[in-house]
């Protein structure tokens, strides 16, 4: 019996990209002449499909990171779409030569990015010590020895330290928090995370606190004149707050005057914020 074959997307896909003709060199140049210029989208677009095997080929050059193809392929085409737009066709190289450090850098990134649940590479070091890594991995899947680690930090002009921490991170498995701590399941590990947000307890000592204290104001201000009352909440409740010579020009008196009854003001509110709660309380 002959079973039908199965077909994924991915092969659906590379069967549509076997049918895009290359482009000559005069037809390439003519058609990056005429975006260069005019800006015109559909020539871009056509830039991108007649390209659509070149990025094909890089991507199938990282198949041994176990991603799905076609997710490779579309960061490529990003990559594609950023080198089109830069491209100077007046240069004398073909598009590919150009955008090949494009479409690799996106693909690139996006294994950084899907390879762990926590970032591995987030700087251009780190980037190529993955990507190196990888490799000589793949050559020889054990540990790397002493030796090889120490070369390649030279390769790279990196500390052995980073070598060491990011092969580390490399063996690493990503652990769910869901994973049970034992056999019966019961028990896991987010189970014993501590929580960071503070306990109930903690909340309600806070709150009380933030009463106490806002009493405590309410009570130290009302011990104030009507002017120093004004002063302080000229000069220090308001979003704009009043300067001493708008203080001064508002009752008359100098700068210094002002400056003066502002300094009353913050001694009797020291002390009555000093004072103990139930004699605060009593007034």
């Amino acid at each position: 019996m002959n079973y039908p074959a199965v077909e994924d997307d991915f092969t659906r896909f590379l069967s549509e990209c076997r049918k895009i003709k290359p482009l000559t060199r005069e037809r390439e140049y003519e058609l990056a002449v005429r975006y260069h210029e005019t800006g015109d989208p559909k020539t871009a677009q056509q830039l991108v499909i007649c390209h659509l095997p070149f990025v094909v080929r890089v991507a199938l050059r990282y198949r041994q990171y176990h991603l799905p193809m076609l997710d490779l392929v579309h960061e490529g085409v990003i990559g594609l779409i950023k080198a089109v737009k830069r491209f100077d066709p007046f240069k004398g190289y073909r598009l590919a030569t150009f955008a090949i450090w494009w479409v690799k850098a996106y693909i690139q990134n996006f294994i950084i990015r899907c390879w762990r649940l926590v970032k591995l590479g987030t700087t251009q070091t780190q980037r190529r010590l993955f990507y190196h890594l990888k490799r000589l991995k793949g050559q020889n899947e054990s540990i790397l020895n002493d030796q090889a680690l120490r070369e390649l930090a030279e390769d790279l002009d990196v500390k052995e330290d980073e070598v060491i921490e990011m092969e580390a991170r490399l063996n690493a498995a990503d652990l769910s928090l869901h994973a049970p701590l034992a056999d019966n399941g019961e028990l896991t590990f987010m189970d014993v995370v501590p929580d960071p947000r503070p306990n109930p307890e903690e909340v309600l000592a806070a709150e009380q606190m933030n009463s106490d204290a806002s009493l405590k104001i309410f009570n130290a201000i009302n011990q104030l004149d009507l002017r120093e009352k004004f002063v302080i909440r000229k000069r220090y409740l308001e979003e704009s707050p009043w300067t001493l010579a708008q203080i001064g020009r508002h009752f008359s008196i100098t700068r210094e005057r002002a400056r003066q009854l502002e300094q009353r003001a913050l001694r009797k509110l020291r002390a009555a914020l000093q004072a103990p709660a139930e004699n605060a309380l009593l007034n």
